[in-house]
């Protein structure tokens, strides 16, 4: 663009030098024989001779404003298209790496991630703790209230799981009711703080009230692991987990105490 108005700019300057010089050869006779009775035809001649170059001048310039225009409508719509590009491709990205209804990182995105972030903590000596979480009573929900509570109970807990971590973290939705977090650089005695923060919480839809709780396991890397070590190591805290809550229903059903987990 820059290019093209310069080389219009450098062709009006040439007219204009060219208009001067048609001034200066009109004029030269006058100058050089100052009483020539034909004077004044001369004159005229110049003065119409001048009026010419002026109107093929303005002509000229109005060609170059138009192509100008032609120029610029073509680089707009060219812009235009590279924007529809870029927007499609990112919407495209998305679709590839996030989970369409929570929003949340789809499982095939986390695979290569944690690799990445594993490479890392292997290179610099920082901790990696990896989190499952699964929803408790979910097909309940889905039975007795609707798939679409339990849509909604997912959604809930994925807004609430990101408010949770920190921006360097990153929350998964591995399918169904199973969640995963990555916490890069983050020791195990930092871990409890982010599950204290998930507390069960109670949600309404379409005037149904219920309760949204989760079961959890976790994991802190240990070179060499693999990711599906690593993710091993966590999923079987998480049935740890489960299966404590699961006697724990039972023996409150019975009067006996409520026992105490650690992960």
């Amino acid at each position: 663009m820059d290019r093209q108005d310069s080389w219009h700019w450098w062709n009006a300057i040439l007219v204009i030098m060219l208009l001067m010089g048609a001034i200066v050869v009109l004029s030269l006779p006058r100058l050089l024989q100052p009483d020539d009775p034909y004077f004044e035809v001369q004159l005229t001649l110049a003065v119409r001779g001048l009026l010419g170059l002026v109107l093929i001048f303005n002509v000229y310039t109005l060609y170059q404003q138009h192509l100008l225009k032609q120029l610029r409508n073509r680089l707009a719509g060219q812009i235009e298209e590279a924007s529809e590009q870029k927007a499609r491709a990112e919407a495209y990205y998305e679709l590839a790496i996030l989970d369409p209804l929570t929003g949340l990182y789809n499982r095939r995105f986390c695979q290569e991630r944690l690799k990445a972030e594993i490479a890392r903590a292997n290179r610099h000596g920082i901790p990696l703790a990896v989190l499952l979480f699964d929803l408790n009573d979910f097909k309940q929900i889905n039975d007795q209230i609707g798939h679409a509570a339990g849509d909604y109970a997912l959604k809930e807990f994925a807004l609430r799981l990101n408010k949770t971590i920190r921006g360097s973290d990153f929350a998964v939705r591995n399918g169904g009711d199973e969640f995963m977090v990555v916490l890069p650089e983050c020791p195990a005695e930092n871990v409890e703080a982010v599950l204290a923060r998930l507390a069960p919480f109670e949600v309404e839809f379409e005037g149904n009230r219920f309760n949204v709780s989760s079961s959890v396991g976790w994991a802190q890397y240990q070179p060499p692991e693999t990711v599906e070590e690593l993710i091993a190591r966590a999923d079987a805290a998480l049935y740890e987990h489960k299966t404590a809550l699961s006697h724990s229903v039972r023996g409150r059903k019975y009067g006996a105490p409520r026992p105490t987990v650690k992960i």
